[in-house]
């Protein structure tokens, strides 16, 4: 008898469901290890890339945003690791005949290399808050803190975990597959893999573009359609007729939407103006008509022509076509600077597209933007065309963001511009646009992208600020054409060439408000710049995506009345400041 009773008592027979459940058990159980094993090359290349990612951007970044990108990076990293430690240890280590090391060594290697990864990281950590404050301080905002900075590191472990945990259920995937077809068709393994990848890759691409997006498309959309019918606190519906949404207008104040309610609703009436400007002002016509103004966009057009007739904006002194944002925004900072240029003599149109911000629109319906904005100004311009050159107004056009992009949508080069309309004013152009991509690629040779010199300044302009926009700086010919553009705004440098391609703007000298100590780096560069555009218009005036009273200056110089001087340009915007500080923020 042996001295542990147990072992001379017979074992109990398992039931049929223990004998199927534990294989499953252990296979999952090993199935879960897996997921957390790591390949020390990859763990390399891992923290490579999230120290990359620590170098500044465009724009001064929190510990959360900073620990997204962070993630995101160090999990590609990691992937482009173990690709190349794969390759390495297949095509040339294998061949060697000191490899593999001992044991001892292997181990010695991970823990040097260990150490000096969190030593790495955390200098880098600290050279990065470093860097975060010295934009705040160009953006004249609160800067971080370093201790605080630290916490970017918890969420990077946090995202990257997320990441690669789905890149490696893929893979098991891709492998169960090429199981099913190796047992199924007994072609080689290799050619099952194959398959097996593609398989996943098409369901995976499907699942995401055909059912995900379309989801969250839905989900955005119906939020947003909801939000749509809202109104802004403190705004009413106007009295004067010269509005679009007053009790005398054809376009019905609930139709108009959230953005053209908060429109048509703003800004200084003609006894605010006269009495700021002290000089007698006309009634501003501001026309608009929404999404569910009218069934359709051609029926929304004839609406909106029907209201500029009843308003008489076609005998004002200047008439403003604004393709406008995603949801129909129309920035109120260049309504009124243009209303405070000629003293209300003004009618400004606009009209809702879509129910989505910009970012979304960008993203999901680029092509409804530009097809909005040549509808518009297709129908405009038409009417207007058709008035005797002596009597009609100046024939301005307006965009901001993707509003410029709706707005180029409108015409076929620069030369349609000049024939068709009097002048225009694009700010913050996305990095996509047509026309904008073709002036900035063949600028003058030596001028910077950042500014570029398109035919000596002749028509089109580029500028950083107001300051650097002189109209009487060389020979300017009207019609004129200016691009506002800060050196920090990632609206205008966002583009995907940024994750294998290192553009021009950041092989010159920076911009003004731009660190010099930014460096392009493969697939790091274009996460950095895509966490700035979601804070692309949080800055101060002047600096990324917010341009505040620049538009004036760029109103001044393409728009002014005859007489115009730089002292009106200043004595105005003292009175736009106080405009922007009583009507509240741009957005």
């Amino acid at each position: 008898m042996s001295e542990n009773p147990a072992a001379d008592t017979p074992p109990a027979l398992p039931d049929a469901e223990v004998l199927g459940a534990r294989p499953r058990w252990r296979r999952a159980g090993r199935w879960l290890l897996g997921l957390l094993r790591f390949d020390t090359t990859g763990l390399v290349f891992a923290a490579f890339f999230f120290c990359w990612s620590l170098t500044p951007s465009l724009l001064p970044r929190d510990w959360m945003f900073q620990g997204l990108i962070g993630g995101l990076n160090a999990a590609i990293g990691y992937g482009f690791g173990v690709v190349v430690g794969w390759a390495v240890n297949r095509w040339i280590l294998a061949r060697q005949s000191w490899w593999p090391l001992p044991q001892g060594w292997l181990v010695a290697i991970r823990l040097v290399l260990a150490v000096l990864g969190v030593i790495t990281v955390l200098s880098m950590l600290i050279a990065s808050a470093g860097w975060q404050r010295e934009l705040a301080v160009i953006m004249e905002s609160e800067g971080t803190t370093t201790t605080g900075y630290i916490r970017t590191g918890l969420v990077t472990l946090l995202v990257a975990a997320v990441v690669l945990t789905i890149a490696r259920v893929l893979r098991d995937l891709v492998r169960w597959v090429a199981q099913g077809i190796n047992r199924f068709t007994k072609v080689p393994q290799p050619v099952a893999t194959t398959f097996g990848a593609a398989i996943v890759a098409v369901l995976f691409v499907m699942l995401v573009n055909g059912v995900l997006v379309q989801v969250a498309f839905n989900i955005t959309n119906r939020i947003f359609s909801n939000f749509n019918d809202t109104t802004a606190e403190g705004i009413e519906q106007p009295t004067a007729s010269e509005r679009s949404g007053s009790p005398a207008s054809l376009a019905e104040w609930d139709t108009l939407g959230y953005e053209g309610r908060n429109f048509v609703a703003r800004g200084w009436d003609a006894e605010d103006l006269a009495t700021r400007t002290g000089a007698p002002a006309k009634e501003p016509v501001r026309a608009y008509v929404g999404l569910e103004s009218a069934p359709t966009a051609e029926e929304r057009m004839d609406l909106l022509m029907a209201e500029l007739k009843r308003t008489g904006a076609f005998e004002r002194a200047a008439l403003i076509l604004v393709p406008s944002t995603g949801t129909g925004w129309v920035n109120p900072t260049a309504a009124q600077a243009v209303e405070l240029l000629y003293g209300g003599d003004t009618a400004i149109v606009a009209a809702q597209y879509s129910y989505q911000p910009s970012a979304i629109s960008f993203l999901a319906d680029r092509p409804a933007a530009a097809a909005a904005g040549k509808m518009l100004v297709e129908r405009v311009q038409g009417e207007w065309a058709r008035l005797p050159e002596a009597t009609r107004p100046k024939l301005f056009v307006y965009g901001e963001s993707l509003g410029t992009q709706s707005g180029e949508g409108a015409f076929d080069s620069l030369a349609e511009i000049r024939d068709e309309v009097d002048g225009v004013l694009w700010v913050g152009p996305p990095n996509s646009n047509r026309l904008w991509g073709e002036l900035v690629k063949r600028r003058d040779p030596g001028s910077p992208m950042v500014r570029p010199q398109y035919s000596d300044g002749l028509v089109v302009r580029f500028a950083n600020n107001g300051e650097n926009i002189d109209p009487n700086v060389g020979e300017w010919l009207e019609p004129r054409v200016l691009y506002l553009q800060h050196a920090s705004d990632p609206v205008v440098w966002w583009s995907t060439k940024l994750l294998f391609q290192r553009p021009d703007w950041l092989r010159e000298a920076p911009g003004q408000d731009r660190l010099p100590s930014m460096r392009w780096f493969p697939i790091v560069t274009f996460w950095q710049v895509s966490a700035d555009l979601g804070n692309a218009a949080g800055v101060t005036d002047g600096h990324g995506h917010n341009y505040g009273t620049q538009v004036l200056d760029g109103w001044a110089a393409v728009a002014a009345p005859d007489g115009w001087t730089s002292a009106d340009t200043e004595r105005t915007r003292v009175l736009l400041r106080t405009a922007m500080e009583t009507q509240g923020p741009e957005k």
